[in-house]
Parts: structure tokens; sequence; C-alpha cells
């Protein structure tokens, strides 16, 4: 019997968010979980019926085996053919690119990107579309409206398919390509980059540390930085993917990625370093003893892009979410290019970029990435910092105190309170909805509140409307709080707040960025009454 219908029922807490489905690895690993929600992903989407996907992971626990599901249902749904990376591994963006390249039907990643991996961690599923870029939000709502009235899922009764040998291969009438995960994807960087120039930078005796973080960019960061670019061996460190990320938290941030910045605050620290996540879509970046935020490092790609040749006519525009520092809009006013401001979320780019609105976008969540996929794209980002810093010559520090000495100085952090009860978190946040109309005007901790509103975005290629996308409060002297829940966790709820505060005096573009926050960071603890309302005092984590 080659295919079986299995007779199924509803189950709770399939709606996916802005990146998919995120839940315990225990939750996936249920009877029928996963395959109830990759069948409302194909019933989502109008069946897979001739359809040609593309399928791959950053290795987490349970990587293989899901992908040996999906194969398997994808063939008795119909799909004529699914192209899978070799071992079952592909970095988001380099789905996005074969999705492109190869002009497929969409693709299934499999990663819960930052989340920690393991038995007892976190794993993920989400739905690219045609694009390449994750689902729209019409598309997952089809998706969450199927998972609440599924009756049957389809997959073959035969087994696994061949995923750790290069080649074609057939499962039940349906084709299997299995492909380099790197090779399509190392070709599409020699097409934006001057690797010649790059190349050159390292024989010159630049030096460099690439933190791959046992996660998925470090077969990517070998080939391309230490083969293609000549960069000394050694260069990437904890390369090698590990389904538990070698019991680490995947996440480039200074404070997962501590053993990078303590080399790079070190007495002989390399020239520059950077770190990427678990699933390759996110980016750090450091000089030698000068850590660089992720929305500054937006600012400083938007002002110096053009020094690359996929990027040497200019930018058609930037776009950054919400929460993001405003030190990028101030760059794109003196570019004279427009500048988009949209809700947290990678998709909500996608419409600007497909448009051709935007050539360049960024979240301050350490995401960048440009049209030349519809993914955020961590060592893009790297590779496009060492073509600036190849033509250049200058350090990560001088390029940045240029940049603030040119338009000024967003001093920017983010706290996050993990793991907070989730009905505390929201009366948290419906309390300071309650008052946003009473606040203008009134001082607090010595700043004058000029507005405050919950963040709505109109689209302006569609002509949809997304609500209640995070509190934001701007005041008098350059500074904003933003007040948002987070949905990429898996238990209880993650409160974000936002500090910013605008810099422009000479004497004040060197400060200590703990010391231009204060104020707004008084104001913020003062407005959303955070320690009161859920018991919680200082934040988890400060990026």
């Amino acid at each position: 019997m080659p295919m079986q219908t299995v007779r199924t029922r509803p189950i709770e807490g399939q709606k996916p968010g802005t990146s998919g489905l995120r839940k315990k690895t225990t939750v996936f690993k249920r009877p029928h979980y996963l395959e109830n929600y990759v069948q409302s992903t194909f019933d989502g989407i109008g069946g897979v019926q001739g359809k040609t996907l593309v399928v791959g992971g950053d290795g987490r626990f349970f990587n293989d085996d899901a992908i040996q599901i999906i194969l398997r249902m994808a063939a008795a749904n119909g799909a004529a053919k699914c192209i899978v990376g070799h071992g079952g591994l592909l970095s988001t963006p380099a789905v996005s690119n074969l999705i492109r390249r190869r002009h497929s039907d969409g693709g299934l990643i499999l990663s819960a990107s930052h989340n920690p991996g393991g038995p007892d961690a976190d794993f993920g599923l989400k739905y690219n579309g045609p694009n390449g870029g994750p689902a729209p939000e019409n598309v997952t709502d089809k998706i969450f409206g199927c998972s609440k009235e599924i009756e049957i899922y389809k997959i073959t009764a035969s087994g696994g398919v061949d995923i750790d040998n290069l080649g074609n291969r057939s499962h039940q009438g349906m084709q299997v390509e299995i492909v380099d995960p790197v090779a399509d994807y190392a070709d599409l960087m020699q097409r934006i980059f001057d690797f010649d120039k790059i190349r050159a930078l390292f024989a010159g005796g630049f030096t460099m540390r690439f933190d791959a973080m046992h996660a998925i960019t470090g077969p990517y960061a070998h080939a391309i930085l230490e083969g293609l670019l000549g960069a000394a061996k050694g260069t990437v460190v904890n390369g090698t993917p590990s389904p538990d990320f070698g019991g680490g938290h995947p996440d480039p941030n200074p404070i997962w990625a501590k053993d990078l910045m303590d080399v790079m605050y070190g007495a002989d620290a390399p020239d520059f370093g950077a770190a990427s996540d678990g699933d390759g879509d996110r980016n750090m970046i450091v000089g030698r003893g000068a850590y660089v935020t992720p929305s500054d490092s937006l600012a400083l790609l938007c002002a110096k892009a053009h020094l690359a040749p996929g990027y040497k006519d200019g930018l058609a525009g930037v776009a950054r979410s919400m929460p993001t520092s405003r030190a990028v809009d101030r760059v794109a006013q003196r570019l004279g290019i427009g500048c988009y401001e949209t809700p947290t979320g990678w998709k909500f780019f996608g419409n600007l970029l497909d448009a051709g609105k935007v050539t360049l976008c960024g979240e301050e969540s350490a995401g960048t990435g440009s049209d030349h996929v519809r993914e955020k794209d961590g060592l893009w980002a790297v590779l496009l910092w060492l073509n600036i810093l190849a033509e250049t010559k200058q350090s990560v520090a001088d390029l940045m105190a240029e940049l603030w000495a040119t338009d000024g100085r967003c001093y920017y952090s983010r706290h996050d309170y993990e793991d907070v009860d989730s009905d505390k978190a929201n009366a948290m946040m419906d309390a300071l909805r309650s008052k946003l109309t009473s606040l203008v005007g009134t001082t607090v901790a010595g700043l004058t509140v000029e507005a405050a509103d919950e963040f709505a975005y109109d689209d302006p290629v569609d002509g949809s409307r997304s609500t209640g996308q995070g509190v934001r409060i701007t005041f008098s002297g350059g500074a904003r709080t933003v007040f948002r829940l987070s949905g990429t966790g898996t238990e209880g709820a993650t409160i974000r707040i936002y500090l910013e505060q605008l810099k422009t005096a000479a004497d004040k573009l060197q400060m200590e960025p703990a010391d231009a926050l204060a104020d707004v960071r008084e104001a913020a603890m003062i407005l959303s009454d955070l320690s009161a309302m859920t018991g919680r005092v200082d934040p988890d984590v400060i990026t």
C-alpha cells in the first residue's frame, strides 16, 4: 500500500505566527502533531499536486525525522518534486534563494531560528511562498483555518528517502533532488560582491573571526570565507552544525556570543568579528573593541552599500521594522531615498521588495537583507561589511564614527523580560494602551511626551492594514521607547522594551549607551509600571 489516508482531528495551538509555527520539540513529536500541521499547510496553499517544493532546515534535533515525514506527505499529496539540502541542511536565506532560482512553488523551512535546539528545546516549521519570502497573513490565516477543520492527512506507507547522498531519486512517483546546500548560495554571493577585492583584503593581512554558533552558517562560512575568499583556516569557529547547537543559545548578540565579544575586546583582537544564528538569517557585527548595534549596522550598510557591485547604482529605498532605531531614516533622508516603517516580521518587507520600492531592509533583532532574496540573510550582511571594509580601508570603529558625525548617533538598546506570565504581560500592555491619549504633553523622568500611539501599518502596495503592532512613545529631544510582546518564544510571554536617544553634538557621540539612555529607560519603567504589574525588576537579556 503506497499511500495512507490517516484519520485525525484538529489539534489546538497550531496557529502560525510571523515566523511559522514554533513549539517545544516534544510537542512536534506528539502523534499526528507535525502531520496535521504539514497537511494543513498543503491544504492552506491550495494543495501541492504537481508542485515543486524546497525543503531544508538548520539541523536542530528532529530535523531529519521531520524532513522524512514531510517528503512522504508531499509524495502522498501529489507533489511533483522536492529539492532537499544534503543531509537535510539549508539555511533560511539559501532556501529563499533556491525557491527563486529554481522557480519553485514554495518551500518548507525547519527551524526555530535563534531559539535553542535539543530534545527538550524548540522546533519550528514555516512555509515560504513562490517569491521566496515568508507566507503573508492571508496565507497563514488559511493554514490556520485548515488546522481547525482537518479530518485526514495523507502520507506514503513506504520507508524514508536517502537525503545523505547528492543526486536524484524517486519516492512513490515524486522526484527528490538532493543538492549541495552551499553551491547556489555561494554563486549568488559572488554575483553581488567583489570577491577579488575581499580576497585581496585577507591576503593583505586582514584578520577576522566568524562564530557560526554550532549552527547552519558553519558550512557556508567555511566554504565562502575560508575557501573562496582565502581567510585563514580557523577564521570560522563553531562551524559544524549540532542538533543542540553545542548546548548553547544560537542568538548572535553580546550575551549569547560572549566568547566572540571577549575575543574582539581582548588584547589580540582581530580586525573584524561576526556571528550568525541557528538558521543563518541573523548577524552580529563587531570590530576591534567596537560592537555595532543591528540598527546602526543597517544605517551603515544603507550609507555604503553602493561600494558593492550589486548595489553600485544606489538603493531604490530602505525599510525598517518599527522598533528598529531611526538611524537609517536619517541616512535615507540624506541620500534622498524612501524610507518605510513596517511591523516586525520579515514578510512585511516582501511587498516592498517585490514592488521595487526598497533594496535594503532590516530589523533591530539582528536581521538585515536586500532584494537578492526574500529573507534576512546573516552571511550576506557579513560579506557586505567585508566589501565596504575592503573598499574604504577603514576600521569598523572609524566607519561608525564617520556615520555618527554625519548623521548623528541614535543610542539604542532592547531589554527583554522573558517567560513572563502571559496574563500579567497582557494586562501590562492593556493598561499602557488605556492611557496613551492622556500622555501627550506630560513630563516623565524629565522627558516631555510628544506622541503616543499603538502602531498600525497600511501596506503601500496591497492596501492591507495591520493593527496592534506595538506601543510607541516619542519624547522631546529625540528620545523614544517602544513596547511589544514578542511571538518568537515557546513558553510564556516576552516583553520587549526598546530605548532610543538621538545625540548630534560632537561631544555626545562617544557616551556610554547606558548613560545616554538613562532618562528614557526611567521613563519607560514609570510609564509601563512593569515591575509592579509583572513582578519583574531586571531584564533577562539586554542588547
